[in-house]
């Protein structure tokens, strides 16, 4: 206890150089921690994006870029899935339900998504938590739009405001479809997925808008704008409703499927794979977000060797104020040996000067790690889809810190050395 007491006023009395070496092991520190939490959450969120869903089945290409263009609204899809056989195969044995996707379209940037009334009652994310509003309800009629939450907060949509679909993805919109304005019925809660950033409309306005089955449409508009908007249809008149939502288009994008049970997933996938009328894919969404993240396992390892590499240069810059304080702490040294101390006394209090550095850093990190998490939570579910978990630290965050400590304890032995001898060789080694 007294060597403790004893390297802590030695580190008060060099506070300058004691606080800056500490603030730069809490930096590595906040960094190593950050980038770890961060790895692990992104990890979870990808795999959250979609749960529940058995297949995912579209054109045949790769399976990752099926997933990323039909889940994450990422990239293009190079053909789509015919209408006839998404209605065959949506009606093998087995098949629980399925949701329609059509994609291609846009509204200042965001993804529109042409689907049905299913998407809404089946369609599950993180831990099968299904889809819920904030507002309004689904759409139930043909120019009608249900906003992801980001795109409401975003843009600042309320019910009742009406949007202009554009046909292109991304930022590059080939045409406005001005003369088809949707009304928006419906905003979602936020998921952190990239449900968040869709604008979701009855599958058969994707053809409204484009003019494929102009008349068709226009009169099943005119016949649901004189519908009652009350909730106690009867079963027919929902029937028809839904036909009318869904039309009957030349193609889709893609499609998700359900089974009752695994052993259809496994029969009704072989099948689609080897299905002759046309080339298409189905994929395992688990699966394929699995080989998804090894591939991305290359960028993790090196974020991990980056912060460990900010952690060393830390743990040296310790060493380096160590050192060069013992030639100005001669003096100190030999006035405690002077007073009966011993080499392996001066010895155990530098060691034990670096340990305090070490531990105090490592303790001030994690409360700026915290701090970071709990400012930098909202921005990353919003921007990035990444949902943190501001939780106790893990065991492999414990063992992170752990081996920083005795990566602080080892560099310390080095000028804890040098003062050892420095006692020895100025001549005042104690004989017995």
């Amino acid at each position: 206890m007294l060597l403790i007491k004893l390297a802590t006023k030695s580190l008060l009395n060099r506070k300058a150089s004691a606080l800056l070496t500490l603030f730069t092991i809490a930096i590595s520190v906040m960094l190593l921690m950050s980038i770890e939490r961060v790895r692990v959450d992104a990890k979870s969120s990808f795999s959250n994006t979609i749960s529940g869903t058995d297949l995912i089945v579209g054109a045949r290409t790769g399976d990752i870029q099926l997933l990323l263009s039909s889940v994450f609204r990422i990239g293009h899809a190079n053909n789509g899935v015919s209408w006839k056989s998404y209605q065959y195969i949506s009606e093998q044995r087995g098949v629980k339900w399925a949701i329609p996707m059509s994609l291609g379209d846009s509204h200042k940037g965001l993804a529109v998504l042409g689907t049905n009334k299913d998407y809404f009652e089946h369609y599950r994310f993180a831990k099968k938590q299904p889809l819920s509003f904030s507002q309004g309800h689904e759409f139930n009629h043909l120019f009608e739009v249900v906003l992801g939450a980001e795109v409401a907060n975003t843009l600042g949509y309320q019910l009742g405001d009406e949007v202009v679909i554009a046909h292109g993805m991304g930022n590059t919109s080939f045409h406005n479809h001005d003369d088809n304005p949707f009304k928006v019925v419906g905003i979602l809660n936020p998921t952190g997925t990239p449900v968040d950033k869709t604008l979701h409309i009855p599958l058969a306005a994707i053809d409204a808008i484009h003019g494929s089955h102009a008349h068709q449409h226009e009169a099943a508009q005119a016949d649901a704008n004189d519908h009652d908007h009350d909730h106690d249809h009867d079963h027919d008149h929902d029937q028809h409703d839904d036909v009318d939502l869904v039309g009957t288009p030349k193609q889709i994008t893609a499609f998700l499927l359900g089974f009752d049970s695994p052993l259809y997933t496994l029969q009704v996938r072989r099948n689609i794979n080897q299905y002759k009328d046309e080339a298409l894919l189905a994929i395992m969404p688990g699966v394929t977000l699995r080989e998804l993240w090894e591939m991305l396992s290359i960028v993790e390892k090196i974020l991990l060797l980056f912060s460990i590499v900010v952690v060393l240069i830390s743990l040296l810059g310790m060493l380096t104020s160590l050192l060069s304080s013992l030639n100005q702490r001669r003096r100190e040294l030999a006035i405690l040996r002077s007073v009966g101390a011993r080499p392996w006394h001066i010895f155990t209090l530098i060691s034990v000067e670096s340990l305090l550095i070490t531990g105090l850093g490592c303790i001030v990190g994690i409360a700026l790690f915290y701090a970071l998490m709990l400012l930098g939570a909202d921005y990353l579910q919003s921007h990035a889809g990444i949902s943190l978990n501001i939780a106790l630290l893990s065991s492999y965050e414990l063992m992170l810190l752990a081996a920083i400590m005795v990566a602080g304890f080892i560099v310390g032995l080095i000028p804890a050395t040098r003062a050892y001898f420095y006692s020895l060789a100025d001549g005042m080694s104690i004989k017995i």
